[in-house]
């Protein structure tokens, strides 16, 4: 009996930690989500001091989320091993982190993270023409409705009605993670929290000589600390913990909650509906990536892989 109960405990230990994984990347999704209604509480006209102070706070957080997981050695070893890889990468995440803020003044959240949906697919294009990764056709066929998707969205910039800026921003975003995840999936060595990291400091640092004054009001600061650690600090801390217990397919279709929650908050707390063409394009490109999600899922079901394939879609 002893023997048996072993044999249980053992096989019950993976599936235990694949649910604590799996939870940590819904929280780090849904602490994503957050972000778009955070930043529509913030009266700070000036971006850059929005960019400065949420990077700064993240910067904060997660240095000291390194130091209480790795101690000072461990942290300093993860930076110092990223070489170039980590530093490619953290210029992509500084990228996409101030891209997002600034397109918060030019177009909705919607039009921001279902653009950004389609991350996924985007990384595949770019490992083929990159890397020569082999694509299935019907990753092809995903990749093509992503892009019709994307292009009925930013066709509103066309007649005038939506500043070509924002969506710009957003296609810069989506282009940045993507081309981040494929460095990772190329030098799977590169710890994701340090780069990341790396990658708040560059904002912060690019900011400061943008700013034309750093001054907020004390409400500002408030959900400025709400901005840096809970959306974008702690988010981090938690994918980056739980994406390494459960498979990549997993960990992207859990991902996906922040696209379908994150227009939902901005709704609910300042009424920003989006366009007709936004829940179009938004569509088409969510259905290709759930259609490409649901075929990883059962092109790796025997065995799940975990592990982390590639950076997810912070803002």
């Amino acid at each position: 009996m002893a023997e048996v109960a072993s044999s249980d405990a053992v096989a019950a230990a993976p599936a235990r930690t694949s649910r604590y994984g799996a939870a940590l990347v819904f929280l780090s999704a849904l602490l994503w989500s957050l972000g778009g209604a955070i930043a529509r509480y913030i009266d700070a006209a000036d971006p850059w001091a929005v960019i400065f102070w949420r990077s700064l706070w993240a910067t904060a957080f997660l240095i000291a989320y390194m130091l209480w997981r790795d101690g000072w050695r461990g942290t300093v070893r993860m930076f110092r091993d990223m070489g170039l890889p980590g530093l490619a990468v953290a210029a992509c995440f500084a990228t996409a982190s101030i891209c997002f803020v600034v397109a918060l003044s030019y177009t909705t959240v919607a039009n921001i993270l279902l653009i950004q949906a389609g991350v996924p697919l985007i990384a595949a294009l770019f490992a083929w023409i990159a890397l020569r990764e082999a694509v299935s056709g019907g990753t092809w066929v995903a990749i093509f409705f992503v892009i019709v998707g994307v292009g009925v969205m930013v066709s509103e910039t066309l007649g005038g009605s939506v500043s070509p800026i924002g969506d710009g921003l957003a296609l810069a975003i989506t282009c940045a993670l993507a081309t981040a995840t494929v460095i990772t999936r190329r030098f799977s060595n590169v710890r994701m929290t340090p780069a990341t990291c790396l990658g708040t400091v560059f904002a912060a640092l690019i900011a400061l000589t943008q700013a034309s004054s750093l001054a907020v009001s004390a409400h500002d600061m408030a959900f400025l600390f709400a901005f840096g650690v809970i959306n974008l600090g702690l988010g981090l801390a938690c994918f980056a913990t739980g994406a390494r217990l459960i498979p990549a397919a997993m960990a992207a279709l859990l991902g996906t909650f922040e696209t379908i929650l994150g227009p939902v908050w901005v709704w609910l707390a300042h009424a920003e509906v989006p366009s007709g063409r936004t829940l179009i394009g938004g569509a088409i490109v969510f259905a290709a990536l759930l259609v490409h999600i649901a075929r990883e899922f059962r092109r790796h079901s025997q065995p799940p892989r975990p592990g982390v394939s590639g950076l997810p879609a912070p803002n």
